[in-house]
C-alpha cells in the first residue's frame, strides 16, 4: 500500500512516500525548483517521488495534506474580527489569495494532481486532510525508536494550535493540551529574527548562531514586557507589542521603543544590540522549553521525549533538554518544520486512520534522512563531459586516501554522494567539507565559499565512537539536531585579555584543537556519522582521522547563501565553478578547480539567488 504525504502552500513545500508504512523517498519542492523554501505545490518532488517508487500516480491508494485550511481559515477570520479595525490591510492582503486558492483547497489540489498523473481527477486515490500539529506530532513519533514516549511539537502556528502535547504509545497519539494562537513561541521567535534584521522562517537560524556574540541583558524586560511565562512552561504574549495578527510585519513601534530604537534594516551591519537581543531571546526561549519539557515528564511519567515544529530545529534549546531535563533520550524529527509535515500526514494515515501496527527496534526509521535522489556514475560522466569538465575517477579504495591527503591540505571540498538529504542540514550527502583543525577554514568558507555572514559557526561530523572523545555528548546525534560543549581536554584556555573582547571581536580566538569548529562559547552543533546510515561518509572520516589523528571534519551545507542545498550534478558543478571550493567530488569523479576551463568571471550569478 503506497500513501503519498503533502505539505505546500506556506513554506518549504516538501512530498513523502511511503510503501507498506516504509518511509522509501522524501524531498523539499525548493531542491528542484531552486527557489529556496519553496512555498509551491511540490510538482517536480512528486515526479521525483513516484519515479523512486517506479509507479504511477493514479496507483497510489491515499494521498494526504498536512493540515487542515478550513480551520486555518476560521482562525484567520476570527483573528481579524478580534483586532478590528487594526486587522483590515492585513485582512485585504490575505483574502484575495484565500478566496481564490486556499479556501478551495481540495479541488486545487485534485487539479495540480491530475495534471502531473495526466489523468482525470476522478482517476486519482482518496484524498484525506490531517491537522498540522496532527502532522507535526506524527512526523515526530512513529518513526521515533521508542515504543511510549512524550511528544511536544512547537511552531509558529498550525489551524490554531502553536504547542502542542501529545503522548505516543504504539500506533497511536493521544492528544494531551495545547496552546493556541496568537500566544506562540515560534512567532516570538521569529518577532526577534525580523526585528534584527533576519528574514522570517529563513533566518531564525542565523538569530541563533549570533546569540553566543553577546550577553542576555534584556532577558527580565522580555519576561517583563513581552511574555508571561508560569513555572509549568505555559505563556502568554502581550500581544500590544506584536504586529502579526493585525498588520502585515512582526513587531511595531511599541517593540521597537523597549529596545531603543528601530528594527535593524537587514543587509546593514550587526552592533552590539543585535547580539544582545538573540542572545537574551535565546535564553528566554531555553526556558521555555526546559520548562516545558519538565512539566510534560511530570503529567505523563513517560522516560523518553519527541519534538517537531520548526522551533525543534533550535539545537542549542535541543542541547540544554538533553543535559538538563528529566528524559532518559530525545529524538528530534531532522525535517522537523513544514517539509517534515509530509511524512507525518502519510504516517498519521498508515497508523492511525488504518490502524496499522507499528514495531520498533531501538532504531529510528528516517534511515539517516538520505531520502532523496541519487545519481548514477554513467549520469555524472555524461553531465561532466557534456561541459567539458576535466576530472579522474577513483575506485573507493584510492579514493578515500587520496581526499584525505587533500583536506589535510587545508582544501575545501565539494563532497556529493549517495542520497540527497531531506529536511534542513547537509549530512553528509550534498555537503562542503573541511580540516576542522585549521584556524582559517571558519572565514574561507564563510566569506569565499558560502558568501555569508562571518559570524556564522560550522558545524562538525565526527566519527559516532569518537563523539565522546571531542564533544560533551554522551550518544548519537545524527541529524545535527543537538549543541555540545566542545570537550575540556581539547579546549583552548582564553587569556584575561581575550575574556575582555566583544562581540564579533571574539570570532578570531581559537577556542579549541579545532577551531574551525568551535563557536565562540565554546559549542559545537554536532553531527555523528556511523557506518550503518552513510558508509562512504564514515570511511572517509576514518581515512582522515588514520592521517591526521582527528576523526573529525567541517561539514557545512553544499551551496551559496540564498541557494537551496544542491540536489544534481549539474547543480554541484554549477556551485563549485562559482565559488573558491579547491575540489570537487561527485559520487568517485574528483575534480580539481585549476584543472576545469577557465570560465569568464561573471558575478551576475549572486541576483540569481534571493539572500535569506
Amino acid at each position: 500500500m503506497k500513501i503519498l504525504g503533502i505539505s505546500a502552500y506556506y513554506h518549504d513545500s516538501a512530498i513523502a512516500l511511503l510503501d507498506d508504512g516504509e518511509l522509501i523517498a522524501a524531498a523539499q519542492e525548493e531542491r528542484f525548483s531552486r527557489k529556496k523554501h519553496d512555498a509551491r505545490f511540490p510538482k517536480l518532488a512528486v515526479d521525483y517521488c513516484i519515479g523512486e517508487a517506479g509507479i504511477q500516480l493514479q496507483e497510489l491508494d491515499y494521498i494526504v495534506f498536512y493540515d487542515k485550511p478550513l480551520l486555518k481559515f476560521e482562525r484567520l477570520l476570527e483573528t481579524y474580527l478580534s483586532y478590528a479595525p487594526d486587522g483590515f490591510r492585513s485582512f485585504l492582503a490575505a483574502m484575495p489569495v484565500w478566496l481564490k486558492e486556499k479556501l478551495f483547497l481540495k479541488d486545487l489540489l485534485k487539479k495540480e494532481l491530475a495534471a502531473i498523473g495526466r489523468c482525470d481527477v476522478k482517476e486519482l486515490p482518496q484524498l484525506l486532510f490531517t491537522g498540522h500539529h496532527q502532522s507535526h506530532a506524527a512526523s515526530a513519533f512513529f518513526p521515533s525508536p521508542y515504543e511510549k514516549a512524550a511528544v511536544i511539537c512547537m511552531d509558529g502556528v498550525g489551524e490554531w494550535a502553536t504547542t502542542s502535547v501529545w503522548l505516543g504509545e504504539g500506533n497511536r497519539l493521544i492528544p494531551q493540551w495545547e496552546i493556541n494562537f496568537p500566544h506562540s513561541l515560534g512567532l516570538l521567535y521569529s518577532a526577534f529574527t525580523y526585528f534584527t534584521g533576519f528574514r522570517v522562517n529563513s533566518g531564525e537560524y542565523k538569530l541563533m548562531g549570533l546569540a553566543p556574540y553577546g550577553e542576555p541583558k534584556y532577558v527580565d524586560l522580555i519576561l517583563d514586557k513581552l511574555l508571561s511565562l508560569k513555572e509549568d512552561g505555559t505563556f502568554r504574549m502581550d500581544m500590544r507589542y506584536f504586529n502579526y495578527a493585525s498588520g502585515l510585519t512582526m513587531t511595531n513601534r511599541r517593540f521597537a521603543d523597549l529596545f531603543g530604537g528601530p528594527a535593524r534594516k537587514p543587509e546593514s551591519p550587526v552592533t552590539q544590540r543585535e547580539m544582545d537581543i538573540a542572545s537574551s531571546i535565546q535564553a528566554v526561549t531555553e526556558e521555555v522549553v526546559l520548562r516545558l519539557g519538565k512539566t510534560v515528564h511530570q503529567e505523563l511519567g513517560v522516560d523518553y521525549l519527541c519534538l517537531a515544529g520548526g522551533v525543534a530545529l533550535n539545537c542549542v534549546a535541543n542541547g540544554e533538554l538533553l543535559r538538563e531535563g528529566p528524559y532518559k533520550d530525545i529524538w528530534i524529527q531532522p525535517a522537523a518544520g513544514d517539509a517534515g509535515g509530509a511524512v507525518g500526514a502519510a504516517l498519521a494515515v498508515w497508523h492511525e486512520y488504518l490502524e496499522k501496527p507499528r514495531q520498533t527496534n531501538g532504531k529510528d526509521s528516517m534511515r539517516g534522512s538520505y531520502l532523496g535522489p541519487r545519481y548514477s556514475d554513467q549520469e555524472i560522466q555524461a553531465y561532466l563531459d557534456s561541459v567539458g569538465a576535466r576530472y579522474q575517477r577513483y575506485d573507493d579504495a584510492q579514493l578515500m586516501p587520496h581526499l584525505a591527503e587533500i583536506l589535510q591540505r587545508e582544501q575545501v571540498v565539494g563532497w556529493f554522494q549517495g542520497r540527497m538529504e531531506f529536511g534542513p542540514r547537509a549530512l553528509g550527502g550534498r555537503s562542503i567539507i573541511g580540516d576542522p583543525r585549521s584556524q582559517a577554514m571558519q572565514s574561507v568558507m564563510n566569506l569565499k565559499i558560502k558568501y555569508r555572514e562571518s559570524f556564522r559557526p560550522f558545524a562538525p561530523s565526527v566519527l559516532a565512537e569518537r563523539v565522546s572523545d571531542y564533544f560533551e555528548l554522551d550518544r548519537p546525534s545524527p541529524y545535527m539536531l543537538l549543541v555540545a560543549p566542545v570537550s575540556q581536554q581539547i579546549r583552548i584556555p582564553m587569556t584575561d585579555e581575550q575574556q575582555q573582547l566583544f562581540g564579533i571581536e571574539k570570532l578570531n580566538v581559537p577556542r579549541s584543537q579545532i577551531p574551525s569548529i568551535t563557536h565562540v562559547d565554546y559549542s559545537a552543533r554536532v553531527q555523528t556519522v556511523s557506518h550503518d546510515t552513510n558508509p562512504r561518509y564514515y570511511d572517509l572520516l576514518k581515512h582522515f582521522e588514520a592521517r591526521t589523528g582527528c576523526p573529525v571534519l567541517v561539514n557545512t551545507s553544499f551551496n551559496v547563501r540564498g541557494e537551496p542545498i544542491v540536489c544534481t550534478p549539474e547543480d554541484a558543478y554549477r556551485c563549485f565553478m562559482r565559488t573558491e571550493m579547491d575540489y570537487l567530488v561527485l559520487e568517485n569523479y574528483v575534480l580539481a578547480k585549476p584543472d576545469q576551463p577557465v570560465q569568464e568571471k561573471d558575478e551576475s550569478w549572486k541576483d540569481e539567488f534571493e539572500l535569506d
